[in-house]
């Protein structure tokens, strides 16, 4: 996932100077506007694979129908959602090719094994039982139509694995030596376990299935929120929104805690992102920790309210400690849009704390028995849907971002790993063209999503057919 930092790119760039459009950064909006786009249904499907395997778990233990037409309808969601998100997917290793050749010769080796295992390993096992998934209801046992389930869950979670191993090499390169020099240079795996266990790879990968957990919790607590305030399926919704509430607010409260050790670690790997998450400037200073804040680059100075060495604090437990700030390295080699930076990492932090927020009282509301009686509130859930995948992309452009100007860090820069025979006008055909067809994709998305929860789990007038039969075949048997 190179590469949300292409979006911040061109608003550093346009900043600067509106007339600048070449052939780099066009590259880098074209790349970073399908990955974005792709990223919204990958985290979708792994947080519906979790929940599905939990509600079909529940369906074998109890026996329970409505448990049984859940795991239905949200696996049809799942389907839809998997095959925008494969469509989606394809063009970015294109371009790897087209636009990156220099970046695809120099990381081949690496960055192919790890596609090559995110295929045999991820792809094939997850839409090879979402076949037996779809299609083996009624046709299979109960209990290998759940080891399908868990086959796709494990499927789309592996998936994400080599994706991310691929990109944190990226941020923290291990396991390698370089063959060759200048435009022939290239990193070869001398270690592939160090490659795969790199300083970051553990982190961030926890990081990106919590987000993901997030992501596919709170599409279930927001359809099923809908439902309640309309007054359908109630049975059937109130215990989904319990399922998907319970996961939320784990994955929110464990997010916490994984986004503060892939902190610590960003600290000591990558220093001028931490200084750039905070706009910290001075060479060897404490840092302070911002609520909230503007950063302005010229100046180099942040206003804002803050906890004066709060960031000293969170990386040494010391409000004393020097953190080390742009100003101590190279211009050439820190992130630039710093403000960006700045602003995209403390609104993914600031949607992390507020789904903490929602989630905990929502449990606290369900344990008194109140949180279905509080129409505001479940108004309230129906948009929260789009906050994890604002804090997802957020979170990417953020890293992606401050890794600049290095497209391999310390290795590898950006400007170097363009494709030499790609002309601008080239990229700007390329990149309007795949904005009208993702654009249609997205509105084709929406359009069955909104048909799929329209139809609901189960067809509500034939169910009413059949008990108004049975209250008339029961006062026939009274008389």
């Amino acid at each position: 996932m190179q590469y949300f930092s292409e979006i911040s790119q061109c608003i550093s760039i346009l900043n600067l100077n509106p007339g600048i459009m070449d052939v780099e950064i066009l590259s880098r909006l074209q790349f970073a506007f399908t990955i974005a786009f792709h990223y919204i249904y990958p985290p979708i499907t792994i947080g519906l694979g979790l929940i599905m395997v939990t509600m079909e778990g529940i369906y074998l233990r109890t026996g329970n129908k409505i448990y049984e037409n859940m795991v239905k309808f949200w696996t049809r969601i799942f389907a839809l959602t998997f095959g925008i998100g494969v469509a989606t997917g394809i063009v970015m290793e294109f371009e790897f090719g087209t636009n990156w050749a220099a970046y695809s010769r120099y990381v081949g080796d690496v960055f192919g094994s790890a596609l090559a295992a995110e295929g045999i390993f991820a792809f094939a096992l997850e839409s090879g039982f979402l076949g037996v998934l779809l299609f083996g209801w009624n046709k299979i046992s109960s209990r290998v139509h759940f080891i399908a389930t868990i086959g796709v869950f494990l499927g789309s979670m592996f998936s994400a694995v080599w994706i991310v191993v691929a990109n944190s090499w990226q941020q923290t390169p291990a396991g390698y030596h370089i063959v060759g020099e200048g435009l022939n240079a290239r990193a070869e795996i001398t270690d592939f376990w160090a490659m795969v266990f790199n300083p970051s790879s553990v982190d961030r990968l926890l990081h990106v299935w919590f987000g993901a957990f997030l992501a596919g919790a709170f599409l279930v607590i927001s359809v099923h929120a809908y439902y309640l305030l309309k007054d359908r399926y109630v049975e059937l919704s109130q215990k989904a929104l319990k399922i998907a509430l319970i996961v939320a607010t784990i994955a929110a409260f464990a997010q916490l805690i994984i986004g503060h050790q892939s902190a610590d670690g960003v600290a000591v790997n990558q220093p001028a992102k931490l200084a750039a998450f905070e706009g910290h400037y001075p060479e060897d200073a404490p840092g302070d920790l911002y609520l909230i804040g503007w950063v302005n680059e010229e100046k180099q100075e942040v206003r804002g309210i803050k906890l004066p060495g709060g960031l000293s604090f969170l990386v040494d437990w010391n409000f004393t400690t020097p953190i080390k700030g742009l100003n101590a390295f190279p211009e050439d080699a820190r992130p630039g849009a710093v403000n960006a930076i700045f602003q995209f990492y403390h609104l993914m932090v600031a949607i992390g704390l507020l789904l903490i927020a929602i989630t905990l009282y929502g449990t606290v509301q369900w344990w008194r028995g109140k949180i279905f009686s509080q129409r505001w509130f479940l108004w309230l859930l129906v948009p929260a849907v789009l906050l994890p995948q604002i804090s997802n992309q957020v979170g990417w452009f953020a890293a992606e971002m401050g890794r600049q100007p290095w497209v391999v860090y310390g290795h590898l820069r950006t400007a170097d790993a363009l494709s030499e025979s790609v002309t601008a006008s080239n990229v700007l055909f390329s990149l309007i063209f795949f904005t009208l067809i993702y654009a249609l994709l997205l509105l084709l998305y929406l359009y069955l999503m909104d048909k799929k929860i329209k139809m609901g789990p189960y067809d509500e007038s034939e169910i009413r057919d059949r008990l108004r039969l049975k209250d008339i075949a029961a006062q026939f048997e009274n008389k």
